[in-house]
């Protein structure tokens, strides 16, 4: 029994830690994408394509692929339709970067996590841990404290309009990672991705040819080469580690986590892009931090058990 204790703890702090590392390199997502030129879906569209692509070529190669062919059509319409909530989530995200700062699209996007721990007991089945409700008050915080400093009344349609999108992305991303959390039960972490990118691809291709038609492309070889790190390395590489996590921990313990992404590219922005980084975003993310220590030191309960990780084709 001790054995299998250390063994569950093991599990649950490595999913903990693939989870809290996805976000971080997530929050690079801002700079990447402010390298690239192009309509908000072409940006989508190679996102997806370049990760497709490599999902693709490494489950030939492993004999992965034969999979496919074993999926009930019940799940095949699941990742279908995840694949499509995907699309409009990262079109309401990306086009709420293209109109506002980093900071208020990061940070309204991620009340999503709110809306997972509200939401879990009724989606998943597990029953309400009323142990999050201090790390989501500390995380929530942060981020007010964070936004607030930016003002509640942006200026201007264009920065509103970011605003809302940001806000609308918040609602589909809690849909994803909860639907994700069921999804992922007897479907690989490649199987899956490789039909969301799939069938996001096809249907976003069309209004590629569109934007193409009428000047909406890349227009250099660097703005390519950002599309390419998005798909490779933000999309596909990192959606393996975010996923083996995801199936270590509670969702709701995962959304608080996720809250990394945010507060790191707050920080990237001002950094990178000459963003401000004032007292308040730096009191804001350390109360961020310490939401996600305290979701991290928080064990199974009684009548609240800790996932264990299903078989995955892919190497965990």
């Amino acid at each position: 029994m001790p054995h299998d204790i250390a063994a569950s703890r093991g599990e649950r702090v490595s999913g903990l830690v693939r989870v809290a590392a996805t976000g971080i390199v997530w929050g690079t997502i801002p700079l990447v994408l402010r390298a690239a030129d192009g309509d908000p879906w072409v940006k989508v569209f190679y996102r997806v394509l370049f990760a497709t692509v490599v999902i693709g070529v490494w489950m030939l190669a492993s004999g992965r692929w034969r999979e496919l062919a074993t999926l009930s059509r019940r799940k095949w319409w699941q990742v279908i339709s995840q694949g499509l909530l995907l699309m409009v989530n990262w079109l309401l995200f990306l086009t709420a970067l293209d109109l506002t700062e980093v900071a208020t699209a990061e940070l309204l996007g991620y009340t999503g996590p709110v809306f997972v721990a509200m939401l879990t007991p009724w989606v998943t089945g597990d029953p309400f841990d009323r142990r999050i409700v201090l790390p989501l008050a500390l995380a929530l915080g942060g981020i007010i404290v964070i936004l607030a400093q930016h003002g509640l009344a942006l200026g201007g349609g264009r920065q509103a309009l970011g605003a809302l999108l940001a806000g609308a992305s918040a609602f589909t991303y809690a849909a994803l990672l909860l639907r994700s959390k069921k999804i992922i039960r007897g479907i690989s972490s490649s199987a899956l991705m490789l039909g969301e990118y799939g069938v996001a691809s096809l249907v976003l291709l069309p209004l590629v040819l569109y934007s193409y038609a009428h000047g909406g492309g890349p227009t250099s070889a660097g703005s390519y080469a950002a599309l390419i790190t998005l798909g490779v390395v933000h999309t596909a590489g990192t959606g393996f580690v975010f996923l083996s996590g995801l199936r270590r921990i509670r969702a709701d313990h995962a959304g608080i986590l996720m809250y990394a992404e945010p507060v790191s590219a707050v920080v990237f922005a001002a950094l990178f892009l000459g963003e401000p980084l004032t007292l308040a975003t730096l009191i804001g993310g350390a109360m961020v931090v310490l939401g996600g220590v305290l979701v991290a030191r928080i064990g199974p309960a009684s009548g609240i058990e800790v996932p264990a990780p299903a078989a995955d084709a892919v190497s965990d």
